[in-house]
């Protein structure tokens, strides 16, 4: 390189770890002192986002030597009202919350480290735009923000030549999610969704299938006890005065304006068409991401959703109640005909929430054996596999000479790697993460249809190509929100 060319800190840590790919040991003038990463080695990040699933996360990225926070953003300063999940009745206040809790957090992490009695070099904002335009320093941001915000920010990043993780969904509209793997792969930047999981039963599971332990896979069902959280209002909730020091027009960012109310924010978002995914979006990244690597299936041209309703008493008839505004208390979905990528097949896939789930097989009958709570199926020509939501538990059903092919079925050994490992070392340049954008999208672009299905409560024949429904016009309003005037995408 000659003297006359300066690189910024992302091309200089792209290019010294590119440089070393195909390396099984890391030299130590790379890692610097006793394996530790030197400080011009470290990828500069902002957490966007500071609520529930961002602090639990927060401890473990701060231990990562790789990573260095030095800026946080939230359009909430700080409060202790964000629900707590799984805890007893009574409490006197929420979890905490906010961007000042974030800070803290962070500088009293780096001063513990350093030895110093104050560290005050984590700077907070409650725009994401003005930390982009103001933090110079900056290699990636991190997305753990309510989901309708997830792909306008994400965007932002990328423009800005940043790399961009985020937690899923990539969006809960279907024109945001095609528009931010579209605009990943087209400018090659490095991204990653925190939903990855790469779990050795998963490799287990797989052997199983490609050796025809069950025959060719006809079908596929995942179900959940979701939601754990408020769905199923058929009303918008009234409106409450705007809590101090939340910016309640930052919250909303494209969405268009609507009286504030706490039903919106903090950890229940996720319910509501307009902010969340529902329980699709939720579990289904964590579940059918993986089914999806394992079966090698590609983008479904269909999709049918049945919902639950309430009905309420009106002049004294009982009326059903139009819910045009939550996702339902409880739902089912079915794409059928889903493409395996490089075979004729294609296997029907189902989805359950709310605490439904598929019959249970005869085998398991005679077993004496319930179906789990959560969990997950693969129904072949000749034998079915089960297992929990994760693939825990593992089992084969109605296989002969099970425990002979089982025993036949050589698992391949993994270089499995945590995600967040996989994560740094795409976004300093190595090998592209196996959580990218570019990786979901079939699974994320499935996940959008099948909700638009839900909420259509009938079944819909997608254009993949074109974006829209074919046979159910009023459902092509709903694959792009209405956006507030200056937030376009």
């Amino acid at each position: 390189m000659k003297s006359s060319q300066k690189l910024n800190r992302r091309e200089f840590i792209s290019k010294m770890t590119s440089s070393a790919i195909g390396l099984t040991i890391i030299p130590s003038y790379v890692m610097g002192i006793n394996g530790k990463t030197p400080p011009n080695d470290r990828i500069n990040v902002a957490l966007i986002g500071c609520g529930t699933q961002a602090l639990r996360q927060l401890p473990d990225w701060l231990k990562r030597e790789e990573l260095q926070f030095v800026a946080i953003c939230d359009p909430n300063k700080e409060s202790y009202d964000y629900p707590l999940w799984g805890k007893p009745q009574g409490e006197k206040q929420g979890a905490p919350g906010g961007r000042e809790i974030g800070r803290k957090q962070i500088n009293n992490f780096y001063a513990e480290k350093t030895g110093k009695s104050a560290y005050n070099t984590c700077a907070a904002y409650a725009d994401f735009r003005e930390l982009l335009e103001k933090e110079n320093s900056l290699d990636a941001i991190f997305i753990m923000t309510p989901d309708h915000s997830h792909a306008t920010i994400a965007l932002a990043g990328m423009q800005k030549n940043l790399c961009v993780a985020t937690h899923k969904p990539i969006s809960n509209f279907m024109n945001e999610t095609r528009l931010a793997c579209n605009v990943a792969q087209k400018t090659g930047v490095a991204t990653h969704c925190f939903a990855f999981q790469d779990p050795e039963e998963l490799y287990q599971l797989k052997a199983w299938i490609d050796n025809d332990l069950i025959g060719e896979v006809k079908e596929l069902h995942r179900w959940t006890n979701r939601p754990m959280w408020p769905q199923g209002l058929p009303y918008l909730p009234e409106e409450e005065p705007i809590p101090e020091g939340f910016d309640w027009q930052l919250w909303l960012g494209p969405s268009t304006d609507r009286p504030y109310s706490s039903a919106y924010t903090h950890t229940v978002f996720r319910g509501w068409y307009e902010f969340g995914g529902g329980c699709l979006a939720d579990m289904g990244y964590y579940g059918f991401w993986k089914d999806w690597r394992i079966l090698n299936l590609g983008m479904p041209a269909n999709a049918e959703g049945t919902k639950s309703f309430t009905c309420e008493i009106r002049d004294f008839r009982s009326t059903k109640v139009e819910n045009n505004v939550s996702y339902p208390h409880a739902a089912t979905i079915k794409w059928a005909d889903v493409p395996v990528i490089g075979k004729h097949a294609t296997v029907d896939v189902f989805w359950y929430e709310g605490g439904i789930k598929p019959s249970t097989p005869k085998s398991l009958v005679k077993k004496g054996v319930k179906m789990p709570e959560e969990g997950v199926m693969f129904v072949g020509e000749r034998g079915t596999i089960l297992a929990d939501y994760g693939y825990g538990n593992i089992m084969a059903l109605n296989v002969r000479d099970e425990e002979k092919q089982k025993a036949s079925t050589k698992i391949p050994r993994s270089s499995r790697v945590d995600q967040t490992t996989e994560m740094i070392r795409a976004f300093k340049g190595g090998k592209p993460s196996r959580g990218r954008f570019q990786e979901v999208q079939a699974v994320a672009e499935a996940i959008c249809l099948g909700n638009l299905a839900i909420r259509m409560n009938d079944r819909l024949e997608w254009d993949s190509e074109n974006m829209k429904v074919t046979n159910f016009p009023q459902a092509n309003e709903f694959v792009s929100r209405i956006y507030r005037k200056g937030w376009e995408l």
